[in-house]
């Protein structure tokens, strides 16, 4: 067999060997019963997010339902929780908040996972002067506290949903970014990418097509991890006051219920606090199942 041949042959290999290890890490996954209910807990606050969002469940939240810090009770689904100070539905406060946090994960994801990729797929591809300017910046930046540079980000852009997505999404690459930089610079000098350069692929090629692939798990097993660390900041900033301002949060509902607690009001913060337990341990079981099934080197 001549040289372009082989060279040929290997790229393909390559990508039968990603197929099948996406395969094989699919069928772990199905057989972790608990990561599966995770997985199904997760797509259930998804689905109430959007049933909300779009006012087919929990609307109106803001009327009166009961009376003032009415107890919890079963007569119907919006005292199920009871209600807050002014009689509104504290489950329906519930829901709305689940549609805040879901969908600041999800967009703040959507910001932060592209730039962390492009970032450490550059500077572990390039190396040299681009490498050393991507990680003086993200050394940077990463030595100022998270929490700090959230609060003065969004006092910057003001309050609101938009300036903790951008917030969060600014600042949330640098651990991916890292990840994928030591990634690339482990692969870029294997044979499938050798096979590549003498094929004439471009660098282009090469980054996106050829190694990123072999290191998307990395990239699957960020997007838990970050959705899970954009709930929970947006609960602390929304505490702080930072964040959302005139609807339900989870971080609003239990600044206003500290308050509450020495009138023996508990089932605001129970409502907020049980709620945000619940996603977390589901992205943190999920995320470590995710782990343990995409690493080729666990079998």
């Amino acid at each position: 067999m001549s040289q372009a041949a082989a060279t040929q042959a290997q790229v393909p290999v390559q990508k039968v060997v990603g197929r099948s290890l996406l395969n094989d890490a699919i069928r772990r996954l199905k057989r972790d019963r608990v990561a599966v209910l995770c997985a199904w807990v997760i797509v259930a606050y998804a689905l109430l997010a959007l049933l909300t969002q779009f006012k087919l469940i929990a609307y109106p939240w803001d009327v009166p339902v009961t009376g003032s810090y009415a107890p919890p009770s079963f007569d119907s689904i919006k005292t199920i929780m009871g209600g807050d100070i002014f009689g509104r539905s504290v489950f329906y406060k519930v829901l709305h908040g689940t549609r805040v946090s879901m969908s600041v994960g999800l967009v703040s994801s959507l910001i932060a996972i592209p730039i962390g990729v492009f970032m450490g797929s550059v500077a572990g591809y390039f190396g040299g002067w681009v490498d050393d300017l991507v990680v003086w910046f993200y050394t940077t930046l990463s030595s100022v506290p998270d929490i700090m540079l959230l609060v003065a980000i969004t006092f910057v852009l003001g309050k609101g949903l938009t300036a903790i997505y951008v917030a969060l999404g600014i600042t949330s690459w640098i651990g991916l970014a890292r990840v994928i930089r030591g990634e690339f610079i482990k692969h870029k000098s294997r044979e499938y990418v050798i096979a590549a350069d003498s094929l004439g692929a471009t660098h282009a090629s090469r980054i996106f097509r050829h190694i990123l692939p072999n290191v998307s798990h990395f990239v699957i097993i960020n997007l838990s991890i970050q959705f899970m660390s954009a709930i929970k900041s947006e609960v602390i900033l929304s505490y702080l006051g930072l964040g959302v301002q005139g609807q339900p949060s989870w971080g609003i509902m239990i600044d206003d219920a500290k308050l509450e607690l020495s009138r023996g009001v508990w089932w605001q913060l129970a409502g907020a606090t049980t709620a945000m337990f619940i996603i977390i341990l589901a992205f943190n079981i999920l995320g470590d199942a995710l782990r343990d099934a995409l690493d080729p080197k666990i079998k």
